[in-house]
């Protein structure tokens, strides 16, 4: 049987079910009569738009393959205002605070099927949109970056499989091929040569994750290894396609400095123009570099730190480095801790890795070998995640991942930001003092990618000038693989505001914590803080800010 948890591959077998309701909606009489006759509505009322809207959201599925042809998407696109009348109608101005930040998301949402319609329109300019086959689970509440309907997360499954596992595999792995083929006419007018070129990457990645997934299961069922086989085929020529229209893609992929400033308002929620978010990125990545030089004159009688030398020493430290952790958070009164805390954290220390000497691993492991609990903070992410399952939040709207990434900056700022407080709040005072030094050194790595990513929306640089910036831009060197930068990158295009979100996060963790702080009086401490914080849910800090402090952030306001 495959886990309990929500599974989106299942979607595939249950999509007649699915389009069925959809089919309801849209055949009916306009969405928004009922809603605008009877007047202002209740929170019921907004869960149960909130559960239309998302079937809405998702395309028709026909024999399994989700329908985002040019005419589909134009009848979604001019239906969408009836469901933002509907959502208007209800009138939530005399609402809790609490039920009236869950209508905000719902606007969001909706703001963001508008803003993927009329400006970014990743079913005919990004091809990586159309790849379909995840073997990992992300560390946020959902997939990083623009996912198409029907993905397949193989995560999910328990192995061996069952018979109805396999066979739901087989006909969601099966319908790749038809997927290919509808992308190539959808796609046959992009002009966004970055992304064109990204997507020649990806699509020899899942070429190679099926070949992975294939002798992984392989002997299972004999559909299903047909099915992994003509997949791959199908990645391997879409690749070859990709290559061979490459030289006419010469357009940018960016979505500018307006638009970008507009998303971020009025869908992430964040209060930052693109300009506000290039000045900040630029004063983080300043202050991470000289805060870094300074602990590094302050270190510099104390020898360098030594790499994890072997899977024994891996396992011990990791180990060791979550017991540092929860004790921490415990024994500082930084959080209230739950059973489920210490396995989550556990499950994912990975293995040992092994390099030829003076060879380099990625950059986040090059933290993690020197001092692993320099980078623990981050992992605060399976902690979230586990809650997510083990105490979700009790409105059904915030109990599931927000659309579009809309999580971003409040799960990426989170991680980031907790790195820097904890380091503050003491985590590393019994290491060697150089683990600080790491802390310094991964928040300017993350504000160097994010003007690059910045610069690439804002038509300033092009790809190999981003991926020169932030390589040159990360400390000591340890951001070598220009292949890893362009594919951090060609996510932040894909996905505006990704490539900010940990540093926009953290800044307004610190602005909240400040805020909070000044309000509580006495009755501050920092374990109230992130109880409350963490109480909120995975939603952005805006609408947090709101629920902890009681004041409403302007952009709630725009249009």
């Amino acid at each position: 049987m495959s886990r309990s948890k929500l599974r989106p591959s299942a979607l595939i077998t249950g999509i007649a079910l699915i389009v069925v309701g959809v089919l309801f909606v849209r055949c009916t009489a306009d969405p928004a009569d009922s809603v605008v006759a009877a007047g202002p509505g209740s929170h019921a009322d907004l869960v149960q738009l909130f559960e239309e809207w998302r079937a809405f959201e998702m395309p028709e599925f026909v024999d399994g393959v989700p329908d985002y042809s040019a005419a589909a998407m134009a009848r979604q696109h001019a239906e969408l205002p009836q469901w933002q009348l509907r959502l208007n109608a209800l009138a939530p101005e005399s609402w809790p605070v609490a039920e009236q930040i869950d209508w905000h998301l719902v606007r969001a949402e909706m703001n963001g099927l508008d803003f993927d319609h009329r400006v970014r329109r990743p079913w005919a300019r990004d091809p990586a949109f159309y790849v379909i086959m995840f073997l990992a689970e992300s560390d946020v509440p959902a997939h990083e970056g623009s996912v198409i309907h029907g993905w397949v997360d193989t995560w999910t499954y328990d192995y061996p499989l069952s018979d109805a596992d396999a066979a739901e595999l087989t006909a969601s792995i099966g319908a790749i091929p038809a997927l290919l083929e509808q992308a190539r006419v959808n796609l046959a007018d992009s002009n966004a040569r970055d992304l064109w070129l990204a997507g020649i990457r990806d699509f020899a990645g899942q070429a190679r994750d099926l070949d992975t997934y294939g002798q992984q299961v392989a002997g299972t069922s004999a559909d299903l290894d047909q099915a992994i086989a003509d997949a791959r085929a199908a990645s391997e020529d879409f690749s070859v396609w990709l290559e061979e229209g490459a030289s006419s893609r010469t357009g940018p992929s960016g979505v500018g400095a307006d638009n970008y400033t507009w998303y971020m308002q009025n869908v992430h929620l964040v209060p930052y123009s693109w300009e506000e978010q290039v000045t900040l990125m630029r004063r983080e990545l300043a202050r991470s570099h000289s805060s870094m030089r300074l602990e590094e004159n302050r270190n510099r009688a104390l020898p360098e730190l030594e790499r994890i030398a072997s899977a024994e020493e891996y396992d011990r430290r990791l180990n060791e480095s979550v017991d540092l952790y929860m004790r921490f958070l415990e024994e500082e009164e930084v959080e209230t801790i739950f059973d489920y805390m210490d396995p989550a954290l556990r499950a994912v220390n990975g293995s040992f890795s092994p390099v030829e000497p003076g060879e380099l691993r990625n950059f986040f492991q090059e933290v993690i070998y020197r001092d692993p609990d320099a980078f623990r903070p981050h992992m605060h992410h399976w902690i979230e995640l586990a809650r997510m399952r083990e105490d979700p939040h009790p409105s059904p709207i915030r109990a599931v991942p927000s659309l579009y990434n809309i999580f971003d900056s409040r799960s990426e700022g989170l991680a980031t930001g907790v790195e820097e407080m904890f380091m503050h709040l003491g985590l590393l005072d019994d290491n060697s003092p150089r683990a600080r030094e790491l802390v310094w050194i991964m928040l300017a790595q993350r504000a160097a990618r994010a003007l690059s990513g910045l610069n690439l929306h804002g038509d300033v640089f092009d790809m190999e000038e981003a991926v020169a910036h932030a390589m040159t831009w990360t400390p000591r060197g340890w951001l070598t693989e220009g292949d890893l930068v362009r594919g951090e990158q060609s996510l932040y295009l894909r996905q505006p505001g990704y490539g900010t979100s940990y540093v926009t996060g953290k800044i307004q963790i610190e602005e909240l914590l400040s805020e909070y702080a000044i309000q509580e009086g006495d009755d501050f401490t920092v374990k109230r803080f992130f109880d409350a914080f963490y109480g909120a849910g995975v939603i952005p800090i805006v609408l947090t800010r709101w629920e902890m402090i009681g004041e409403k952030d302007p952009i709630l306001g725009l249009d």
